[in-house]
């Protein structure tokens, strides 16, 4: 029986078969590198699972599910200057291994050749043009969540309804894209490719926040990195929102004086984490969380009404089965 990690396998080859190449190596060198540091793929493989839905044999969705993966780690190339972020999944970054000119413009490259692969793909002229449209809305989405992100750190008021937004840029639009494209190459009718969207979309906004209350309540041995973080960089986090809204005002107070703070400190992660659950916004950010995901499941019921949608649910299964 044919499993995700089949597909993850065959996508992986792809990557390994078909570096970029040119010259001068400082400039396709550093794409090649971050596109081989890992990561766990979801973008490529719900792609391949879109086009899956359709057709058995995902040879010919192989590129689309690469173009998807290179614009993601163009902009995560990006993110890390933008962050000052020494390392990327273990290995030093790419403006730290070269420097930032190199990777803004390597960066620059691997856009360029994602809308390539894209103008090649081997489909109808329509469908083509639908899969190009689509992925310059997703990108332009993208964008605008990230700035949102970078404005909300000195922004002083940021609402539930704000960072939702700007979460379904950073993250969601990219998954439901990826999803929709993989059908739309295989020939599914709109109904489903909307339905496919739809999915990913509510299905990401679901993982973002899981991946908040993790950054807070998890396992850090399970969640792979530092509890708190979140809290130190003084983000504003759905938690963070929640907590705003409940405090009185001496928890307030002390809410406040503890993101004021920049420093790298267990104390603060204490005592906001305690605030926190005193307020009950680990509650809240769990009971927002199952909101998105029973949306998604009602959308996969369309699917599922006329596609197998096993490997789709196995695999946002697994994304969310991170330990808390």
């Amino acid at each position: 029986m044919t499993t995700y990690t089949n597909f993850l396998k065959q996508y992986l080859d792809y990557v390994q078969d078909n570096p970029f190449k040119g010259a001068p190596d400082e400039l396709y060198d550093p794409a090649n590198y971050i596109l081989q540091l890992g990561g766990k793929r979801v973008r490529p493989l719900l792609v391949l699972l879109g086009y899956n839905l359709i057709a058995n044999d995902v040879t010919k969705a192989l590129p689309l599910a690469n173009a998807v993966e290179v614009f993601h780690n163009f902009t995560l190339m990006h993110d890390d200057i933008m962050d000052n972020a020494d390392v990327r999944r273990g290995e030093p970054t790419v403006h730290v291994k070269w420097n930032p000119n190199i990777a803004i413009l390597s960066g620059d490259l691997m856009l360029v050749k994602a809308y390539q692969v894209l103008n090649n793909l081997n489909t109808d002229l329509e469908t083509k043009n639908q899969i190009i449209d689509g992925f310059g809305k997703m990108a332009e989405a993208v964008c605008v969540g990230q700035q949102f992100d970078m404005n909300f750190e000195t922004q002083e008021s940021v609402t539930e309804s704000d960072y939702l937004s700007m979460i379904e840029g950073k993250t969601s639009v990219l998954l439901a894209y990826s999803l929709e494209a993989g059908g739309q190459l295989a020939g599914a009718e709109k109904m489903i490719t909307d339905a496919l969207y739809q999915y990913g979309l509510n299905i990401g906004l679901a993982f973002q926040v899981m991946d908040d209350y993790l950054d807070t309540f998890g396992d850090q041995a399970s969640f792979g990195k530092r509890i708190g973080g979140d809290i130190l960089e003084n983000k504003k986090t759905l938690l963070w929102i929640e907590a705003r809204k409940r405090a009185n005002p001496n928890q307030l107070k002390t809410l406040n004086q503890w993101y004021e703070q920049t420093i790298d400190s267990q104390e603060k992660i204490d005592a906001v984490t305690l605030l926190f659950r005193t307020l009950e916004v680990d509650k809240y950010a769990e009971h927002i969380m199952n909101q998105f995901s029973v949306k998604a499941s009602k959308y996969l019921d369309l699917i599922r009404e006329h596609h197998n949608t096993e490997m789709i649910e196995s695999l946002a299964s697994d994304l969310m089965k991170r330990s808390k």
